[in-house]
């Protein structure tokens, strides 16, 4: 293994109880492929409700892992981006996504082309 690692860290405790929660891997993994609109980020987690995205919207936030920005267009809109402190979990997300790939095979939703499971691809705007 190589690399030594103590029993416990409390940094490494606090940002697995973070990112561990339900949906909150799958929301900053849609947000590292370009999803920044709510409707966005629902649509690209099969399964997330509308109260959970919300809920772990606003966790993120506190975590200042997610930025909420008010567009003040008519209407307004919400955005979503990840901080800097949220962009630097792309390494990781990629990390677990091959380890998943390896080690945690899963059958793809029924509707859900199997090579897109591997692969975060950006979300089109219209």
């Amino acid at each position: 293994m190589g690399v030594p690692v103590s029993p416990f860290c409390p940094h490494y405790h606090h940002a697995v109880e973070v990112l561990g929660r339900r949906w909150t891997g799958a929301i900053v993994r849609a947000l590292l492929a370009g999803a920044t609109r709510f409707s966005e980020i629902t649509a690209a987690v099969p399964g997330l409700s509308d109260r959970l995205c919300s809920e772990r919207l606003k966790e993120l936030e506190a975590e200042q892992i997610v930025a909420r920005h008010v567009l003040a267009d008519t209407p307004v809109r919400i955005e979503y981006r990840l901080t800097e402190k949220g962009a630097a979990l792309a390494d990781v997300v990629t990390a677990i996504g091959r380890w998943a790939t390896t080690w945690a095979p899963c059958e793809p939703p029924p509707d859900e082309d199997p090579d897109r499971s591997a692969v975060a691809e950006p979300v089109r705007r219209r």
